[in-house]
């Protein structure tokens, strides 16, 4: 008896997806992923998806069907979903849907210690993060263009939307930190200036916001 499923990887929610299209062997959903771009939203690896499968089958959320042969290449099963990975599929998708999970995003650790950075490093480090960031947000959009052209609706590609607004958000809020670390208007700016003259002692928590201060919402306004 397997132990409960553990709903850790996001290759095998899409893998359960691809199957609820039609039965496909795992060369063919690696193959469909990387045609949708979705290999930006799962960590895609031959060896990933070939253990995803293998658990997938374990807690009977899929069935092997027949084995199909091309030419001389190797024989390549063909798999199917089960009312089991159904079901599973439905709920896995309802609970990510409706229940925001705290993540762990590498960017928010640096942002978190930026401080202890001289600011003009700091403020170039972020104006080149920006750049880089509109260039990706620049790229998805002839990402979707072309799916577009393939005749794909919006909603075969949404994640992408999503990721896209998601790089425009961060781009946005790197560029209002750049700016208002240059302009003086960050609260705490006096501070952090003095910290790296060696003027400076303690933690930047006891040091009042001034006045001026804004943050990147209100200047959204």
């Amino acid at each position: 008896m397997p132990k409960p499923y553990r709903r850790t990887n996001p290759l095998a929610l899409a893998v359960l997806g691809l199957l609820r299209e039609r039965d496909m062997h795992p060369y063919e959903m690696a193959s469909t992923l990387r045609e949708r771009h979705q290999e930006g939203s799962v960590k895609l690896t031959y060896g990933s998806l070939y253990t995803v499968v293998d658990s997938l089958r374990a807690h009977g959320f899929l069935e092997a069907g027949a084995a199909t042969r091309e030419g001389n290449r190797p024989e390549r099963t063909v798999y199917r979903l089960t009312d089991t990975g159904r079901a599973e599929l439905h709920d896995w998708l309802r609970d990510l849907i409706a229940v925001p999970v705290k993540e762990y995003p590498r960017f928010e650790a640096g942002v978190a210690l930026i401080g202890l950075l001289p600011p003009d490093e700091a403020i170039a480090l972020c104006e080149r993060r920006a750049a880089t960031l509109d260039d990706q947000v620049t790229a998805l959009d002839t990402v979707k263009a072309d799916l577009a052209a393939m005749g794909l609706p919006q909603l075969a590609w949404i994640e992408l939307d999503h990721r896209q607004a998601m790089l425009r958000a961060e781009r946005d809020w790197t560029r209002w930190f750049a700016d208002s670390a240059r302009a003086g208007t960050l609260g705490g700016h006096e501070f952090w200036h003095d910290l790296h003259r060696g003027d400076a002692t303690g933690d930047l928590r006891d040091t009042p916001a001034a006045p001026a201060a804004r943050t990147h919402e209100e200047d959204q306004r």
